[in-house]
């Protein structure tokens, strides 16, 4: 590699450091750069090259934290920084937003100021579809990758939840089938305004059948990261502060455990897609916890703990956990996620009295009492006052209730709130 192109690279990634701190706040410390190579050496496929690159650098942890976690980890943050920044992205989104105010139909969104383009979308499981539909355009899709996809298509355009569109209509995992969402997706009507990392766009079904739907799409593009860096590196400092930083070199994994070849293992990762689940800050990580799926139907006692400062996923413990749930509520004590509450399906209702209390830091769940505990009820709120965390409110199958209880988990015990001058029931 030229000398020239190796500086090049090291000036990138030590402005992407930069950035993280002028633009984000979010400086990169001794801690995070520890967690990556210590992440690298535990989970690396090729334990060889890995011990390779650091003997290339001369098995020193201060330069490979420098020349080989820095890099890495600060690319990646700056990547999930940026994609959301309403700074950089918010005037697009108002422009795209003003444009569906006005242009308000599938055959009004080639006049927005976004791209247009068309897709069809082909349920296709016998090879006497495929060859019959060779020459036909279109992305082919087999039962299961049609069914997927409608369902996700379905939830841009209905946002209802697990309890039904109203209170007298509650879905369960017997009726509104998936393999029918195509039927339940109106044509013509856009979809409200969506974002992933490269764009904001909007979606709206032109044509369908059973087994046959063209989709169309206007997107918005985001300013790609490359050229806003660009940017952005005119108006940092030239010359950075030099590191300094006591490091420990990590041992590399063999790369066999759990590894056996032509097999499949998961890797790190969030949990499962979910909605009406929980989420909590401990000043660190993030813990979600709980929820349910429409379709697969599920209803989840599992969740996961997400550190922004090294981008890394670990799953809670399913060991004492509570029951599987959703509408629950959750709120951090400041050493411990306390669950309470919440509904589960399994042919009936259920709004359940129980909780738990989870400690990431010995990742164990603790049961709660459920003497003297409010009914079993959804929906309702939750809220830590230092010493007790208050549930009021909430719904179960005939009533909005105007009750609550304290919970101290010092005490492993319950109060009742009064009743006396408290607001109606709701949820």
């Amino acid at each position: 590699m030229p000398p020239a192109q190796s500086e090049k690279k090291v000036e990138d990634y030590l402005h992407n450091s930069q950035a993280l701190e002028d633009y984000w706040q979010k400086p990169i410390s001794v801690e995070q750069l520890q967690a990556e190579m210590e992440r690298m050496a535990q989970h690396t496929k090729q334990p060889e090259v890995l011990r390779e690159l650091f003997a290339a650098l001369g098995n020193d942890p201060f330069v490979i934290a420098e020349c080989l976690a820095r890099p890495a980890l600060s690319e990646r943050l700056v990547t999930n920084f940026y994609a959301h920044d309403q700074r950089f992205h918010g005037e697009l989104r108002q422009r795209a937003e003003a444009d569906l105010r006005v242009h308000r139909s599938a055959s009004q969104m080639k006049q927005t100021g976004g791209k247009y383009s068309e897709i069809e979308l082909v349920k296709s499981d016998s090879a006497q579809d495929e060859e019959n539909r060779a020459a036909e355009a279109g992305l082919k899709m087999n039962s299961r990758e049609w069914d997927e996809t409608m369902q996700k298509l379905e939830r841009q355009f209905d946002n209802s939840a697990l309890l039904g569109r109203d209170r007298g209509a509650r879905r369960t995992n017997s009726d509104a089938p998936v393999k029918d969402a195509w039927v339940r997706i109106k044509t013509g009507v856009l979809s409200p305004l969506q974002e992933d990392e490269g764009r904001y766009y909007a979606t709206a079904i032109v044509k369908k059948t059973k087994d046959r739907l063209k989709l169309a799409k206007v997107e918005w593009r985001k300013e790609p990261l490359e050229s806003w860096r660009t940017r952005a590196e005119n108006q940092m400092p030239k010359v950075m502060a030099a590191a300094s930083a006591y490091y420990t070199l990590p041992t590399i994994s063999d790369g066999t455990t759990g590894c056996t070849d032509d097999t499949w293992i998961a890797t790190a990762g969030p949990p499962d897609g979910r909605e009406y689940h929980t989420a909590v800050w401990t000043g660190s990580e993030i813990i979600v916890w709980g929820g349910s799926t429409y379709y697969p139907f599920g209803i989840f006692n599992t969740g996961g703990r997400y550190n922004p400062g090294t981008d890394n996923w670990v799953g809670t413990s399913t060991t004492n956990a509570p029951t599987a749930r959703a509408y629950h509520t959750a709120v951090w004590s400041g050493s411990e996620m306390i669950v309470w509450g919440g509904y589960f399906f399994d042919g009936s209702d259920h709004y359940l009295n129980t909780g738990g209390r989870y400690n990431p830091g010995m990742d164990s769940w603790t049961f709660i009492s459920i003497v003297n505990a409010p009914v079993g009820r959804s929906i309702h709120r939750a809220v830590w006052t230092g010493s007790e965390i208050i549930i009021w409110g909430g719904l179960n199958n005939t009533d909005y209730f105007n009750t609550g209880g304290r919970y101290n988990p010092g005490t492993d015990s319950w109060t009742a709130t009064s009743t006396i001058n408290a607001p109606g029931g709701r949820y």
